[in-house]
């Protein structure tokens, strides 16, 4: 199996540190709103590379954190006039639903930065023994980021070529001793949460959340980091450098990173007006349509995201649906039990698709070209299942659909049809609830009607 790799910018064959296990780490959101299509990329395109790898054999310890403390979630709690531990709590609740809800499988441990704090110490206290750190006068601690000889090396930038890119405005009061070094922990400030640290009351820099999150649950040398192509610089740069100068190894053999989602061409941005979280487009389309629309792509690919583009995933994903349907209803209604003549032949034959389907996911993942082979193997089976078809072959090809689907994280069973008056009760008690100002059941009903694919509008 070939993965590009970011660090040497080739596909590499994939070779895990531990037989048969597979250490991977991909980067969570920051849990301040609603996660947007933006964020569900990663979560989609990580997930079905997890997927894979379990289908083929390795077991794999999936670590992917929520970022609970940052500028973003302060903002947000002093505008609500709670705190930052209620926005995280809320927003991850949120997130775990929509992730639900796309069919993203929860991770082997979903970390919390709040609770890794003794940890982030532990590593700045390494770094700073060793040089590669530095505590100013209000207790800001720094990296030394021209002391780690390999800084660059993933996004391929070297100090001397940024620097000449780059104008310094020096902030007053300000003690870095180059402009380059970068905050591992900083002072608190007022109305803020906050940890006692042995340089001052404050909290930690982004950066050394991840890298102390990967060594808690992975270890030192992990196989697999990946994220979104925008963390590359500085965010995984800056990783490596803390990781590898305080573990004194290699962090990561393999990075992999997802490219851009456009929306209609367009950079998705709130000035805009393109901005699409999760849960909207959930009000609009079943999520699985909008997985199925993230993998018809390759996922170092840039991603232009339309309406046109999400109807077409539609209806491409219920021409599975109905594909698997109608052997289903075959299966149920067989004359025969056992294979037929020619059956078990005209089934070696389908087996080519899903050889097809792991050629393209070994190539490093890529589910463009593994849909395609569904699709074929959806022709095939349209074609050469009928009423005279046996039980066992019309199963086979069934479970052949719905095993390459699962390992795609597609849900290809129809939701069960509701009766109109079941869904007229249901609206009326939604109604009702409303009016009673009991907006807990009425959301309740709403998700309910949702989850059949019934939309309040």
């Amino acid at each position: 199996m070939k993965i590009y790799n970011t660090l040497s910018k080739k596909k590499e064959e994939f070779v895990p540190i531990e037989e048969g296990k597979v250490r991977m780490y991909v980067c969570g959101p920051t849990v301040y709103n609603y996660i947007h299509i933006g964020n569900a990329r990663p979560m989609i395109v990580f997930d079905t590379v997890r997927r894979y790898l379990e289908f083929i054999g390795y077991d794999v310890n999936y670590v992917s954190n929520f970022t609970d403390v940052d500028d973003k979630i302060i903002k947000k709690a002093i505008e609500e006039g709670s705190t930052a531990e209620e926005v995280s709590k809320r927003y991850i609740a949120e997130c775990k639903k929509d992730m639900a809800d796309m069919n993203v499988m929860p991770a082997t441990t979903h970390p919390l930065a709040t609770e890794e704090i003794g940890g982030m110490i532990q590593m700045i206290s390494t770094l700073i023994e060793k040089g590669y750190a530095y505590v100013v006068s209000d207790g800001t601690v720094y990296y030394r980021t021209r002391k780690f000889a390999d800084y660059g090396k993933l996004s391929h930038k070297n100090l001397d070529d940024l620097e000449a890119g780059h104008r310094s405005i020096k902030v007053v009061g300000d003690e870095k001793e180059d402009d380059f070094d970068f905050v591992l922990w900083k002072p608190k400030k007022d109305g803020e949460p906050y940890w006692e640290s042995p340089w001052c009351d404050g909290r930690p820099g982004w950066h050394i959340e991840c890298s102390v999150m990967a060594k808690h649950y992975l270890g030192d040398e992990i196989d697999i980091h990946a994220g979104g192509e925008d963390l590359i610089f500085p965010h995984h740069e800056n990783e490596i450098a803390q990781s590898e100068a305080a573990n004194g190894v290699e962090f990561s053999k393999y990075w992999m990173h997802n490219g851009f989602l456009n929306i209609d061409n367009k950079k998705m941005s709130k000035s805009l007006g393109n901005f699409f979280t999760v849960r909207e487009i959930g009000e609009k389309y079943d999520l699985q349509v909008l997985r199925f629309f993230m993998l018809q792509a390759h996922y170092r690919s840039p991603l232009n995201f339309s309406a046109e583009l999400m109807e077409a995933a539609k209806n491409g994903l219920e021409r599975i649906r109905t594909a698997a349907s109608n052997l289903q209803f075959l299966a149920d209604h067989a004359e025969a039990e056992a294979f037929l003549d020619g059956e078990e032949a005209k089934l070696a034959e389908a087996k080519n698709y899903v050889d097809k389907f792991k050629a393209a996911m070994e190539d490093d993942f890529n589910t463009a070209d593994a849909i395609s082979s569904i699709f074929e193997l959806v022709k095939y089976a349209n074609q050469n299942a009928d009423g005279s078809s046996s039980k066992a072959y019309v199963q086979a090809l069934l479970d052949e659909l719905k095993t390459l689907c699962d390992v795609l994280g597609i849900i290809v069973e129809t939701k069960e049809e509701m009766l109109d008056s079941d869904i007229e009760a249901m609206i009326e008690e939604r109604q009702q609830a409303r009016k009673n100002r009991d907006f807990a059941r009425a959301d309740a009903i709403r998700d309910k009607l949702l989850a059949k694919g019934i939309v309040l509008e």
